[in-house]
């Protein structure tokens, strides 16, 4: 009669112990998918905010539109055009003037070296309230590129160093200028520029 009880005490405990066991490993397993959701979602997070980080090709892009803006500018000059409103336009929608503080040293300016504000950009550009400007996109260029030598990334943030060469439309001879631009990303996600330096090659002669 006693081994009849504890053969059934022990078929009972087996099952219980199983089930424990079973118990434990399902717990096991919903944590771990827990975990791994958690870190999805983390990594889709990081993801995402990387996403909205400069790149490259946005700061290429920028100094594309930039180069097609002065041409565009001198073109409408050209043709008898609104080119003021044009120029406007390009300043007020390429450098970051109305988010906070540009730091624009223009190529061929020595009374007015320095244009911290939009209408001394501008000034530059198409002539305006600085005497010594003669209107730099007025010149009528009909190409410019940019060859980068470094472009430093951040993530809100970029810096490009090289020379542009600018095309006279009436000759076709290329002028080398070198360049340093900065651009920030506003709240819109938008490239702006906020550091523009600009001048001639060093000629010792």
């Amino acid at each position: 009669m006693k081994l009849f009880k504890s053969a059934v005490l022990f078929l009972v405990l087996i099952p219980a112990s199983i089930l424990a066991t079973s118990c434990a490993q399902d717990s096991s397993s919903a944590n771990n998918d827990d975990s791994q959701a958690s870190n999805n979602s983390n990594n889709s997070q990081a993801s995402n905010s990387s996403n909205n980080c400069i790149t490259e090709k946005d700061v290429i892009d920028a100094q594309n539109t930039w180069a097609n803006a002065i041409v565009e500018i001198g073109k409408t000059y050209k043709n008898k055009g609104d080119y003021k409103t044009v120029a406007a336009n390009t300043v007020d929608n390429l450098y970051g003037y109305d988010e906070g503080k540009v730091l624009f040293k223009p190529t061929k300016a020595s009374e007015g070296q320095f244009r911290l504000t939009e209408e001394d950009a501008l000034s530059y550009f198409v002539k305006g309230k600085i005497a010594e400007d003669d209107g730099f996109a007025l010149q009528t260029w009909s190409k410019v590129r940019f060859e980068n030598a470094g472009v430093s990334i951040g993530c809100s943030d970029a810096v490009a160093m090289g020379n542009y060469y600018f095309t006279d439309s009436n000759t076709g001879k290329e002028t080398k200028v070198e360049y340093t631009f900065g651009y920030r990303r506003n709240s819109d996600g938008k490239l702006l520029i906020d550091l523009h330096h600009s001048s001639l090659p060093f000629n010792p002669t």
